[in-house]
């Protein structure tokens, strides 16, 4: 039971990070703000499946050369946890392992700036979103002190996934 308990905490702590404020919802698909990490998320477009954008969004990076390192089922877990249907929640991790390792080895701060997540969301009207961390890389590179060929790098990565998710709002192949 305790066990069950902590599993629901854990996902609702991490729903609420992961949640944006009701007055993002109707948002066009833009970034939200130009802060040093602002949410950048897009809308699926309707008639495409959830399953149809994350297998886009997989396409897409394949042909980008960023690999999909995690998938997180959230919604999955807690369905199993509680035997209760959710609105799908899952995480996705495109990484480009060789830029991480260079830039976590240049500082360790850099493991939290790293915009390799996008989480396919639906809310509760079934309208289905992609979001991810929006890195503002010059503000970063600038703190960080990171070479301008490292920031370029980041800069390409930032780009394909904004890519991906796009791809992945459109059911692109």
């Amino acid at each position: 039971m305790r066990r069950n308990f902590f599993a629901v905490l854990g996902f609702v702590l991490g729903a609420m990070v992961l949640s944006v404020p009701a007055s993002w919802a109707a948002a066009p698909k833009t970034k939200q703000s130009a802060q040093a990490a602002a949410v950048y998320k897009v809308a699926i477009d309707h008639g495409v499946s959830l399953a149809d954008a994350a297998e886009s969004m997989r396409l897409r990076a394949n042909a980008l050369n960023l690999k999909l390192v995690a998938e997180l089922p959230l919604s999955k877990q807690v369905e199993a946890i509680t035997n209760q249907p959710q609105r799908t929640v899952t995480i996705y991790q495109f990484c480009d392992a060789v830029l991480a390792k260079d830039l976590i080895d240049m500082n360790l701060d850099f493991a939290v700036y790293m915009p390799c997540r996008i989480a396919l969301i639906e809310d509760a009207k079934g309208q289905g979103w992609l979001v991810m961390m929006d890195v503002n890389v010059d503000a970063v590179a600038k703190e960080k002190r990171l070479p301008q060929v490292l920031k370029d790098r980041v800069n390409a990565v930032r780009n394909s996934l904004i890519d991906i998710m796009q791809a992945g709002a459109k059911g692109e192949l």
